[in-house]
């Protein structure tokens, strides 16, 4: 049996000055984990023990559709530098040398690493489809870690990888994962949303996250509660209004305006009485040349890394999505210097237009030409209004299609709450939340770059196509807490509790007290409930505090009524208090807590 005062569990009156979200004040307070150094966080004994439930769920859901592997930490630096990622991960990827001065680094993800066992193992595809996941330690070099659990160097991680003969098996693979995704979650008691998201470094066409709201969270997410549509903030789509044209003035022509000294946006409508509804914002950006192929990215004359230029034409009340640009263009962007918007615009920041230059045609293959992404909101539009790229000056009567010609149209806008939904029309939220779990379909990106192949029913040699999944376990905690707290600590889901149920006897030199206190806890134990009995000699408001602290969802009291054979039952969510037989304690929560499983 399990008892407090054998137990290690340091709870703290005060959370420590750093912490800022619930889940971190409370996880220290409580005694679940203290830090080591800057996002090195260690687990104790009660931390450990929800770690364990929590990890428990997850492997008894995942052994369902796959196959457990344990895999190093540490990792040679030329499987990460085959699959192109030493260099995208930058400085997030921790890396060393061993004595010999090999390089090596320290996994984030193990893609490259169940790729190299696929190359070494898979041959044929009567061995597809597999599924093979671990639950392991990951480390990213943080640079800003915060928020206790939410973002760390060293964290514990469950990440599966799928590998199928064709988009069809990879289509199955995925179901799977969201479905058992759906189910672990389910389990954890996490009131989730399961939304459309960018696939960012990890490459890939499709992708889920599983999202937790709340203020903690670092990510942004964009729904609709009428028809249940969800999007991260970087992938997310709305309906746009009707908006008004202008005429056309004159002969329709572009025609040259004077404004002097109006830059803005807003300067500009204000200037000649119209809405930013009816400009067009002109983004001047430089991106590294996207290549298809490994070939050398540096100009072979002066030795720099080519660049080329990426201009993008919003609605003028429009903001620009940089994920969805940098999903379109295949790289990161950054803002023009003066200098090299000097030399393609021959104009002043301010003034700039798509008039007048020549646009590439192809995004792939008119590399040595600028390119012109478009966004959406203004294709089909009429009679806008730009930069006339001269100083002071703007053009009215712009159409697109017409007097410019876009290299691309694209989905590049940012979605405001408020908006229509795309899918009902329907006003759309934003919240902030936490992400626990990720899925993507990665296609054949990790198996082209490092070689993957394997026969198909021809014989033939083909790509595997792979998707990779993962959760969080940390993150599967502190969003419980952030969901379930108040001013005194919080509550965690039984499946998930380091305990479901503390035994508390208010005096413990009372030996009736403390012998009934011992009963109920060793009957509950023996009928398959995790208890804790609080058998300190300590006050009872010291013990309540300390049980409404720590997140166990259920408390005993063992006090006066014992006289009476009844004990009081107090649920931790609601302070909801009831009066239970002692002769019927374990019948009640067979009712209670299996009812939830």
């Amino acid at each position: 049996m399990h008892r407090w005062s054998e137990s290690f569990i340091p709870t703290l009156r005060e959370a420590p000055a750093d912490a800022e979200v619930a889940s971190h004040k409370f996880l220290v307070r409580a005694g679940y984990i203290r830090q080591l150094a800057a996002g090195i966080y260690s687990y104790l004994f009660l931390g450990n023990r929800s770690f364990n439930k929590i990890m428990g769920i997850v492997r008894e859901e995942m052994d369902r559709i796959g196959q457990e592997f344990f895999l190093p930490a540490l990792h040679p630096r030329e499987l990460w530098e085959a699959s192109g990622r030493a260099a995208l991960m930058g400085e997030n990827l921790f890396r060393l040398k061993d004595r010999k001065g090999t390089d090596l680094v320290l996994g984030m993800t193990e893609e490259e690493v169940m790729t190299s066992i696929a190359i070494k193992d898979l041959r044929s595809y009567k061995q597809l489809p597999q599924i093979w996941y671990q639950i392991a330690t990951k480390f990213r070099d943080e640079p800003r870690p915060r928020s206790g659990l939410l973002r760390v160097r060293q964290f514990m991680m469950k990440d599966s990888y799928s590998f199928d003969i064709d988009a069809a098996g990879l289509d199955a693979s995925y179901k799977k994962h969201y479905d058992a995704y759906c189910r672990i979650f389910d389990r954890c008691g996490l009131k989730y949303m399961v939304v459309e998201a960018d696939s960012g470094a990890m490459g890939g066409k499709e992708s889920h996250e599983f999202m937790v709201r709340t203020p903690a969270g670092e990510d942004e997410i964009v729904s609709c509660e009428a028809c249940n549509y969800a999007a991260n903030l970087e992938k997310a789509t709305s309906k746009l209004g009707l908006v008004d044209d202008l005429s056309a003035e004159g002969d329709g022509k572009p025609l040259e305006v004077h404004t002097p000294g109006q830059k803005t946006i807003e300067d500009v409508a204000r200037f000649l009485g119209v809405s930013p509804q009816n400009k067009i914002k002109t983004l001047a950006l430089m991106a590294e040349e996207a290549t298809s192929d490994k070939s050398d990215k540096k100009d072979a004359r002066t030795g720099k890394t080519k660049l080329r230029a990426i201009v993008v034409l919003m609605r003028g009340d429009h903001q620009l999505n940089e994920a969805k640009l940098n999903a379109t263009v295949g790289v990161a962007t950054r803002p023009m210097d003066e200098g090299e918007i000097k030399a393609l615009f021959n104009s002043p920041a301010g003034y700039l237009g798509p008039v007048g230059i020549e646009w590439a045609k192809d995004l792939k293959k008119d590399t040595a030409l600028p390119v012109l992404l478009v966004d959406k909101a203004l294709e089909g539009r009429t009679n806008l209004i730009a930069g006339a790229n001269k100083e002071d000056y703007h053009l009215k009567n712009l159409t697109p299609g017409k007097d410019f010609h876009p290299t691309a149209y694209a989905d590049l806008r940012a979605v405001t709450a408020g908006g229509g939904c795309r899918n009902c029309g329907n006003v759309l939220r934003i919240d902030t939340a936490v992400e626990v779990g990720h899925i993507f379909k990665l296609g054949t990106r990790y198996s082209e770059s490092m070689g993957a192949r394997v026969l198909d029913k021809n014989g033939k040699e083909v790509m595997p196509i792979m998707g990779c999944y993962g959760i969080g376990i940390e993150r599967i905690l502190t969003a419980a807490v952030e969901q379930s707290n108040d001013e005194n600590g919080f509550w965690l889901p039984p499946s998930i509790a380091p305990f479901e149920i503390v035994v508390t006897p208010t005096n413990v030199k009372d030996e009736g007290l403390l012998s009934a206190a011992v009963d109920i806890a060793s009957r509950l134990e023996a009928a398959g409930f995790d208890v804790i009995l609080d058998d300190r000699n300590e006050r009872p408001g010291v013990k309540f505090k300390d049980a409404d602290l720590v997140g166990i969802p259920f408390r005993i009291t063992v006090g006066n009524k014992v006289t009476e054979g009844t004990v009081e039952v107090v649920l931790r969510s609601t302070r909801e208090v009831r009066d239970v037989r002692i002769a019927a304690v374990v019948e009640y929560f067979q009712g209670v807590l299996r009812a939830q499983a």
